[in-house]
């Protein structure tokens, strides 16, 4: 009998959430998605040293020798993630997903500009634009920034989704895909209340298959990749979502359970269901993120998080780069 994992990868296409390329090719997923915490923690491993050095040295090139540590550090975060990328891409058929700057979340000029900066950074490198997905948070700026990329044909993740009124709005300015973060809602919901939840009545898995069956019932092109699991089980009560992005530890538990593994979510049930269209613009969608108190708190808690491990990031990179200059320089 197939393993839980080969039996999803028949219903949803499963995503590799990590920078850990081992995993990758162990597990062989078809896209990979990555973030700045995943991206901070990679750049620690001793494997991927070269990656990091190879880049910090051709920032401080760039920059010069008069540049200081941490402006060369600056410079170089911003192409160590398409550096990652780059070698992901030589690992999954499918696609990457590179972050814009977290900082930038309320700012859709700037979110455009860096989203340019880093498509054409793999472009220069050869790679087809169709092969990266750039992920942005689901603010209203955030995600009219995407509309206007999605018409430069620049395909966008958006991330950071914990509401219906993100979804929807998501799914009217014609973003390629969505990242509700399953996880990160049952966290909320088990502090808020004090209880435990699994199966279907956990409130993660409970707000991807109300966005789902919204999208199938409406006819939306955006697709929805599940992400931030806790457990299997959310996995297993969402088998069928179009994408799921599912860290190592899952993937191997997944991979060693046998049985059979039912998939919840279809959408031609979808078409069948009573659901309300909402029409949405900014203010509703300003109405419903103040009214919805998890999507509100998890939403700035993300940013927040995804900043702060940019900041790690950026420190850890100028620590190499003064430890890169007191090597001595190889004959």
């Amino acid at each position: 009998m197939a393993n839980f994992l080969d039996q999803l990868k028949q219903y949803t296409t499963v995503v590799a959430d990590t920078g850990d390329m081992k995993s990758m090719e162990k597990f062989k997923p078809t896209d990979a998605t990555t973030n700045p915490s995943l991206i901070t923690a990679a750049a620690q491993m001793p494997e991927y040293s070269s990656i990091v050095d190879d880049v910090l040295k051709d920032a401080k090139e760039k920059a010069g020798a008069d540049a200081d540590d941490k402006a060369v550090a600056a410079a170089a975060f911003k192409t160590l993630a398409v550096a990652f990328g780059r070698k992901i891409l030589d690992i999954v058929p499918g696609r990457v997903s590179t972050e814009v700057d977290a900082r930038l979340s309320f700012d859709s000029e700037k979110t455009i500009e860096m989203a340019h900066d880093i498509i054409k950074q793999y472009e220069d490198a050869g790679i087809d634009r169709k092969r990266i997905l750039i992920k942005i948070a689901s603010t209203w700026e955030g995600i009219k920034a995407a509309e206007k990329l999605e018409t430069e044909g620049i395909h966008c993740n958006l991330t950071l989704l914990f509401g219906m009124h993100q979804a929807i709005a998501c799914a009217e300015a014609k973003v390629t895909l969505i990242s509700p973060f399953v996880g990160r809602i049952l966290d909320w919901y088990k502090k808020d209340t004090g209880k435990d939840y699994e199966g279907a009545d956990d409130p993660g898995v409970k707000s991807v298959t109300a966005i789902y069956n919204y999208y199938k019932k409406f006819d939306y092109k955006t697709v929805v990749m599940g992400a931030s699991f806790r457990n299997i089980g959310e996995i297993e009560e969402l088998a069928g979502c179009d994408l799921l992005t599912i860290a190592p530890k899952l993937l191997g538990e997944l991979d060693g359970k046998e049985g059979t593994l039912e998939k919840k979510l279809d959408s031609a049930k979808a078409k069948t269901l009573d659901i309300q269209k909402i029409e949405m613009n900014k203010e509703v969608f300003e109405k419903m993120h103040a009214e919805d108190r998890m999507a509100h708190d998890k939403l700035k808690e993300g940013i927040e998080g995804f900043s702060k491990a940019l900041e790690e990031l950026e420190e850890l990179l100028a620590k190499r780069v003064a430890e890169l200059d007191k090597e001595p320089a190889h004959a």
